[in-house]
């Protein structure tokens, strides 16, 4: 997705956030009606809508409009929360030769897949791995089951010395490698 279409879409998801909320407080009586109205002018827009009062609807209209509002609420949050990376920032994919003619780009899967690969072929169990971006490499976590016969440091290590052979092998700009042993394989 482009810059623009980001931008388009955070500004959506902002407006369907606010817009119940300033209706909400408005409602409450935390902001006065004739301040909105003086930044927005939302009355007009109301009476054109064939001069809606408020003041008529009944107890299950508002309760209709209630729910319709806190499900557009809900969706635009979510609409933001997909924009908005929390957490760390993993690049979907990162190029590894631009040489014209010979352009090669890895995807952040293919990344995850060769460590999760490089992890078992030392003999780590249920190996999952996630990366994180920083600049043009990664950083990444590999989380591995030990079997009982193994050594857990022993493991860990060869572990972290593979991944970073492999991807090393096939050109994977990386930062560092981290692998932590999450539990005894049965």
């Amino acid at each position: 997705m482009n810059a623009l279409n980001r931008i388009f879409l955070l500004i959506v998801a902002l407006l369907l956030v606010a817009v119940p909320v300033l209706l909400l407080l408005m409602n409450w009586g935390f902001i006065q009606p004739d301040v909105v109205d003086q930044y927005t002018g939302y009355r007009g827009a109301v009476q054109a809508l064939g001069d809606f009062q408020a003041s008529t609807l009944t107890t299950g209209a508002r309760v209709v409009i209630a729910v319709v509002g806190a499900l557009v609420a809900l969706i635009a949050l979510l609409l933001l929360l997909r924009e908005l990376t929390l957490g760390r920032r993993v690049s979907r994919s990162t190029v590894m030769d631009d040489t014209p003619g010979r352009e090669t780009i890895i995807t952040a899967n293919a990344v995850k897949t060769l460590a999760e690969s490089a992890a078992r072929e030392v003999g780590a169990e249920s190996p999952s791995a996630s990366l994180a971006s920083e600049g043009n490499s990664y950083l990444v976590f590999t989380g591995i089951q030990v079997p009982l016969s193994d050594n857990y440091t022993d493991l860990a290590a060869r572990a972290r010395e593979n991944i970073q052979r492999v991807l090393g092998d096939q050109g994977v700009p990386l930062k560092d490698v981290e692998v932590t042993v999450r539990e005894t394989a049965l």
